[in-house]
């Protein structure tokens, strides 16, 4: 289950992830609670606010593949991660000082939002060069469990210090917890890196740009995961919004309620994360499991929008939180199984763009909804859209998709593999 830890540079940054993530999970927290009290607990401003710092992602993620494709990445990652650290530092000094205010919060928002479109994409490519084809696919899910540990430990830490010290110092531990991930970039080897041979480019980036879009245009299993995933987290990943408010509105809980509902959430969708990685050891990732998780993930974050008591809620989101996880693994493990290698950082890219740039629409709308028709209506709303789209989305793509199925018959001597779409081979 954890092979990708044998390799020395993937253990390195694992574990510098595991560090820096506890840290983001806390700034996310007080960041949402700190945007609430400046506001007034106005839900539609943490939509603004959730809007600003993924706004970015529409206008720079797909360039950012560009430049993951064509340049160092480590060298990349560790001018983001820079950037980064250095907006929760200048948060945090204007929260602790007291001059902070809500315009601020907004321009940092934004400005995050520029480090964050480059960071995923490039991150997302760079584990391949760490492990190599034979371990990508545990990787990714490894990551995915660090990620989801630290979202069951930061948002707990967080509500605790945000009553015992406020949120400004919040911030500024994130900006320290950003010199584990940056120690471990550091110290790795390049030498060891599986890097693929990158031809100098004799186009200019537009170009490069437009080869890869053609590229993917021509891969339905491709596109199929994108349209995917471009319906369920616009409608239904909104639970940076929707928790807080939630939480503030809804069963009229203090930063530490907020805390605790996120942590829940974190724990179902660690759990996810480790059946991934034990299916990581087992056999492929495919559609039949992308459009399943999908949809039963919409169903449940229905049935969390009715829960009528703030126990049950918190506990519906477990289940709620298992199944957004496998749809997300399973979405990013088929695209990066799949791909070729030096298509691998503008693909990403463009996953990352589906996958976050739907945010600008989806975080006002979500702020909206809970503004004229109540807190759980967020859930509910996006709970079934999610689950409609998704059902609709694999109907349509399983017929006229490009994707060749093959049918198992029930009485058929052979075995033969169940509906499960053939994916191109990578070049």
């Amino acid at each position: 289950m954890f092979g990708a830890l044998r390799v020395r540079n993937y253990r390195l940054f694992a574990s510098g992830q595991i560090v820096s993530n506890v840290g983001t999970w806390m700034q996310r927290i007080a960041q949402d609670w700190l945007v609430l009290e400046l506001s007034g607990k106005n839900p539609v401003a943490l939509g603004i606010a959730a809007s600003l710092q993924f706004l970015p992602t529409l206008f720079l993620t797909l360039w950012a593949g560009v430049l993951a494709d064509r340049v160092d990445k480590r060298k990349l990652l560790i001018l983001v991660q820079s950037g980064m650290a250095v907006c929760a530092l200048v948060l945090g000094l204007l929260d602790v000082t007291g001059l902070v205010e809500l315009w601020q919060v907004y321009l940092l928002c934004l400005v995050f939002g520029v480090f964050t479109a480059f960071d995923p994409p490039v991150r997302q490519s760079f584990v391949a060069e760490m492990v190599g084809r034979d371990h990508l696919a545990n990787a990714v899910a490894l990551n995915s469990s660090t990620f989801n540990l630290a979202r069951i430990i930061g948002p707990a830490i967080a509500g605790v210090m945000i009553i015992w010290t406020g949120t400004g110092w919040v911030f500024l531990v994130n900006a320290l917890s950003t010199l584990a991930v940056l120690t471990g970039l550091f110290r790795m080897n390049p030498a060891e890196l599986h890097r693929p041979v990158v031809e100098k480019p004799t186009s200019e980036r537009g170009s490069q740009l437009r080869e890869g879009l053609r590229y993917v245009r021509g891969r339905p299993d491709i596109v199929a995961v994108l349209v995917l995933v471009f319906c369920v987290s616009t409608f239904a990943f909104t639970f940076f919004t929707t928790l807080a408010i939630a939480a503030a509105n809804v069963f009229h809980r203090e930063a530490d309620g907020y805390g605790l509902l996120s942590t829940l959430l974190a724990v179902g969708s660690f759990i996810g994360a480790l059946l991934a990685v034990r299916r990581s050891t087992r056999r492929k990732p495919g559609l039949p499991l992308l459009v399943g998780a999908g949809f039963t993930f919409g169903l449940l974050e229905v049935l969390v929008g009715v829960m009528p008591t703030y126990l049950a809620f918190g506990l519906a989101l477990i289940p709620c939180g298992l199944a957004m996880m496998t749809f997300m693994n399973t979405a990013n493990s088929t695209l990066q199984l799949s791909v070729a290698p030096e298509m691998r950082g503008r693909v990403m890219a463009l996953y990352m763009l589906v996958f976050i740039g739907g945010n600008p629409v989806g975080a006002p709308m979500t702020g909206w909804l809970a503004a004229e028709f109540g807190g759980r209506s967020p859930f509910i709303v996006g709970g079934l859209i999610a689950a409609v789209s998704t059902a609709v989305c694999g109907w349509v793509l399983a017929r006229r998709g490009g994707i060749r199925v093959r049918t198992r018959l029930p009485w058929a001597r052979r075995a033969q593999p169940a509906a499960t779409p053939e994916l191109a081979p990578v070049d």
